[in-house]
């Protein structure tokens, strides 16, 4: 049987093109900022044309998006498991900030883009992001409180930014520590600005 033209050969989409993409992005941003790297640049990390990132991203806004979106969803998802889990509240702090640090500690460039470029969007995306964001630390903030009765609500606010922003400050030097023993340093930092001791969890 005689081969297909190219012209009636069905083109097929490579599944992992678009988390190719998303990779190639991150390694490039995080060092550099996102706006200063282009979308040939990009597509050439990627092993792709340039102009191939438009099958998956229709504008380098729309790559960041997707960058700044999975990100969130990684702190969102990682929230969920640990609320549904079932344990007490201090088991279930103690598992927000294990798997937070595991997160920014594991996924380095990719949480430094988040964080370095979540204002650099548009208005009307920052201001769902930051919706996203305050959703995220309420879960935090509604653990937190039953263990520190003592607190007002603004107080407890206090206590779970400056525990989320300790391990994300983390992501803009390199300390040369081994992930196992930075991860600890962070787990007792956290739980020190939190004023609860952690409480003994099984690792998933």
């Amino acid at each position: 049987m005689p081969a297909a033209s190219p012209s009636t050969t069905p083109r097929r989409r490579d599944p992992e093109r678009a988390e190719r993409i998303l990779a190639a992005a991150t390694r490039l941003a995080a060092g550099r900022g996102f706006h200063t790297v282009g979308m040939a640049e990009i597509g050439a990390e990627a092993g792709i044309v340039g102009s191939g990132i438009y099958r998956h991203f229709p504008s380098k806004e729309a790559l960041l998006l997707a960058l700044l979106d999975r990100g969130m969803g990684r702190l969102e998802s990682a929230a969920e498991t640990a609320l549904r889990a079932g344990g007490s509240d201090r088991e279930t702090l103690t598992t927000l900030v294990r798997d937070h640090i595991r997160l920014v500690v594991g996924n380095r460039a990719e949480f430094a883009v988040y964080y370095g470029e979540a204002h650099t969007l548009p208005e009307d995306a920052r201001r769902a992001l930051r919706r996203r964001q305050r959703h995220h630390v309420e879960d935090w903030v509604h653990v937190l409180a039953p263990l520190r009765p003592d607190l007002a609500d603004g107080e407890l606010r206090v206590l779970v930014h400056a525990c989320v922003g300790a391990i994300q400050s983390t992501l803009f030097f390199r300390s040369g520590l081994d992930p196992d023993r930075l991860s600890a340093l962070l787990a007792g930092l956290a739980h020190g600005l939190l004023g609860v001791d952690a409480a003994e969890v099984n690792e998933q």
